[in-house]
């Protein structure tokens, strides 16, 4: 996703006509962030192993950790592996074509897609082993799993692939909305079996990874408002799930969860993001897009507690983890929420450029990649 939303692109989807909307709070005013308040850490979190992967430019690239490694790629093309335990790299590509999005991998064959829709696939000694087109600009992160890539173009088509030839094994084909956002909508595998992930119009699914056939469809939100820009609700982050729940929110929408299994929504609630939702065992996190921070509880969706400590400083993805929750910031300083009650617990600075990808929680490490290119890997203590 573009850089935290402060140039939020929005494209026709039956033209060439590109709006773009500055301040995503509404207004071209740039909101000044909060002033951080100072905090005393109840843990730290020592860094373990850093290392530089390549700038990600005003784009949102994850790492992805697959077996004992981590994979991550810059906008110039650099698409790394990385030994997870000391962060040495094992090898190193450079893909022929600039990057939007991170990498996809199970460990055995890696992806990278470019902006002009080419798939690229090496295999896990970094050698190339087959590439394809699309024929669409792609800004979603792709999934491996079970054999499959599975590219999500922005024209709305979801493409599966062999993993071992690039040979396409099918493609699903969702209606095209007057109007969308251009940015990435995240995907989310589970079990090696399926992905759920967000649709225009306030919408969600579960597709399965085999055929590309539709499980289930469930709305979140419905658009409202008279002018097409109110209008927008879509789904942009990725859900979220914590055994037979799974939560999603939508951009100018709600949020809200349901069952894993049918999607049959639980509870929704009015709210906005465009940074997705973490879940607990029995609440579900997200921020707003003035960074306000709220828990909900997940049977029923009432708020048990919201931060506005963080006002305006473009937090990221969320990534809920133990007790606490933690979220990057666009001045490079990853918080810490207690899950229980909201306050702040702890505070590092991980490096100076924003941090919009959420960490990841791995083998007792918590990974963090920025914009800057600083990938780094923390004990917590």
């Amino acid at each position: 996703m573009r850089k935290q939303m402060k140039r939020l692109g929005v494209a026709l989807a039956l033209g060439s006509i590109v709006i773009v909307l500055t301040a995503c709070g509404g207004g071209s005013r740039v909101k000044k962030p909060a002033e951080l308040a100072p905090v005393t850490n109840q843990f730290d979190l020592q860094p373990v192993w850093s290392t530089s992967v390549g700038s990600s430019e005003s784009f949102n690239f994850h790492p992805i950790v697959a077996g004992d490694a981590v994979y991550a790629a810059s906008h110039s093309g650099n698409l790394v592996k990385i030994d997870l335990a000391t962060g040495n790299k094992v090898w190193s590509v450079s893909v022929p074509e600039r990057l939007a999005i991170g990498p996809g991998s199970d460990g055995r064959t890696t992806v990278a897609v470019s902006t002009k829709g080419m798939v690229y696939a090496y295999d896990d000694t970094g050698k190339k082993i087959w590439n394809v087109s699309v024929g669409s600009e792609v800004l979603s992160e792709p999934v491996v799993a079970a054999g499959v890539v599975i590219v999500r173009a922005l024209d709305n088509r979801f493409i599966g692939l062999d993993a071992a030839t690039g040979a396409r094994k099918w493609t699903y084909q969702r209606q095209q909305s007057a109007l969308s956002l251009r940015v990435g909508y995240g995907m989310l595998p589970i079990n090696n079996e399926v992905i759920v992930t967000g649709f225009t119009g306030g919408r969600f699914g579960m597709i399965a990874i085999a055929n590309g056939g539709l499980i289930w469809e469930t709305p979140v939100s419905f658009p409202k408002g008279f002018s097409e820009i109110e209008r927008l609700n879509d789904v942009t982050a990725r859900p979220s799930i914590e055994g037979e729940i799974i939560c999603a929110v939508s951009y100018q929408g709600r949020i809200g969860c349901g069952q894993a299994r049918t999607g049959n929504l639980l509870w929704f609630k009015d709210y906005s993001s465009y940074t997705g939702t973490a879940q607990s065992s029995d609440m579900v996190f997200s921020a707003n897009e003035k960074s306000y921070v709220t828990a909900f509880a997940t049977k029923d969706g009432t708020q048990v507690w919201e931060n506005t400590q963080l006002t305006y400083r473009d937090v990221g993805e969320p990534l809920a983890v133990g007790r606490v929750l933690l979220l990057g910031d666009a001045q490079g300083y990853i918080h810490a929420f207690s899950q229980a009650n909201g306050d702040l617990v702890a505070r590092i600075r991980h490096d100076s450029s924003p941090i919009s990808a959420a960490p990841i929680a791995v083998g007792g490490l918590i990974l963090v990649q920025s914009q800057g290119g600083k990938l780094a890997a923390y004990s917590p203590k």
